[in-house]
């Protein structure tokens, strides 16, 4: 099949604007996750890990972007850092993939019929914006969305519908998505802590990336190639996973054979870690299925929250840059082993060679997803 790679990023969160930001900010393991008091999203203080106002309002303001919803701005804003870095780059002759959970689902508390909740309406503003010939596809499939779209946008290039795909991903801190998570008990009472003993459950953030791939090996000396992904749902239940992790045993497995490699061959493991008790034990049982246990993991949900929909694309970003500088971040929260499986949770950043790695996504009913990620040095 023809290669893809993974060409140029950016990310928007409350870590900060850009790609490089971010990574500084996880580098030095900090975490944008605070105690949150705003009556409009709960009712009562929680953590969360929420973008500053004042930030975006001037970025739009700048841009002339004050007419568009939070999520929005946020979107326009991310293509146009990718577009600005990129003169090669014609918007016109690109896929476009959005992946969202909620889209604008905020807007239903200023109006309950709203026609901006409907997520075919986000694509349209992106395409009116832009002036686009093409209306960009959305994927909305729970919390592997962002995961779900690389896979999309690769199999897109492969099919020769496009020679470069732009995925966009994205989220917000929700009046709508916390009473969700609230009424599930699943949201923590201190910052998350995956993997470990003492979890008591998710924290949710909000963020919004974009990812150029691209079948074009000439723009980049040291290449990041998507080499395998698998998505499989195992059906078990509308919100708790397979307790033998199948779902993700499967995609993990499927994805390791299309990149015609073992699981000896992954160096690094950026796992979905919500610190859920359920979600956490699922992952350390489908990698020891899996022969991953001594792998190095981590989960960067102690950085950014849960951010649903943009989630899984931000950590193949960080994925990215990993393999580009050799390093990798210490799981932030982590303390105390608190799953019956083992597996290699990193306490502390490292420089380390890497060639490969996986990086993986679970969500409500039952879904998966595994992408591989592999450096190719011309």
């Amino acid at each position: 099949m023809k290669p893809v790679y993974l060409v140029s990023d950016t990310i928007l969160s409350p870590l900060g604007f850009s790609s490089e930001e971010n990574i500084k900010k996880v580098r030095d393991n900090v975490s944008g996750i605070q105690l949150i008091d705003d009556k409009k999203l709960h009712k009562e203080p929680f953590y969360g890990a929420k973008i500053e106002a004042s930030l975006l309002e001037k970025e739009s303001e700048n841009k002339k972007l004050t007419s568009y919803s939070k999520l929005e701005q946020m979107m326009i804003l991310s293509i146009q850092q990718l577009l600005d870095a990129t003169t090669s780059l014609n918007i016109n002759e690109v896929g476009i993939v959005i992946s969202t959970t909620k889209g604008n689902i905020d807007s239903l508390e200023i109006e309950l019929h709203s026609e901006k909740a409907y997520l075919s309406n986000l694509s349209n503003t992106i395409k009116t914006h832009f002036g686009l010939k093409n209306l960009p596809v959305i994927i909305s499939n729970a919390c592997i969305s962002g995961g779900l779209a690389v896979a999309v946008a690769k199999r897109m290039i492969q099919s020769e519908m496009y020679k470069d795909v732009l995925v966009i991903g994205g989220d917000l801190l929700s009046e709508f998505t916390l009473s969700g998570f609230f009424s599930f008990q699943a949201v923590s009472n201190a910052p998350c802590k995956p993997f470990s003993k003492f979890r008591t459950g998710v924290s949710l953030g909000e963020a919004v990336a974009a990812l150029w791939l691209s079948d074009r090996d000439e723009i980049n000396k040291t290449k990041i190639q998507i080499t395998g992904e698998a998505s499989a749902n195992d059906a078990n239940h509308i919100s708790g996973p397979s307790r033998t992790g199948e779902g993700l045993y499967i995609s993990i497995t499927k994805a390791l054979k299309e990149a015609k490699i073992t699981s000896e061959s992954i160096d690094y493991i950026s796992a979905h870690g919500t610190a859920t008790p359920f979600n956490d034990e699922m992952e350390a049982i489908a990698f020891n299925r899996a022969s991953l246990q001594k792998v190095p993991m981590n989960s960067l949900k102690g950085y950014y929250g849960h951010t649903l929909g943009a989630s899984a694309l931000i950590e193949t970003i960080v994925a990215r840059h990993s393999l580009l500088n050799n390093e990798l971040f210490a799981s932030k929260g982590f303390d105390e082993l608190g799953v019956s499986q083992e597996v290699n949770v990193l306490t502390e950043n490292k420089k380390t060679t890497l060639h490969r790695i996986l990086n993986t996504a679970s969500g409500f009913g039952g879904c998966n997803v595994a992408l591989i990620l592999e450096k190719v040095n011309s």
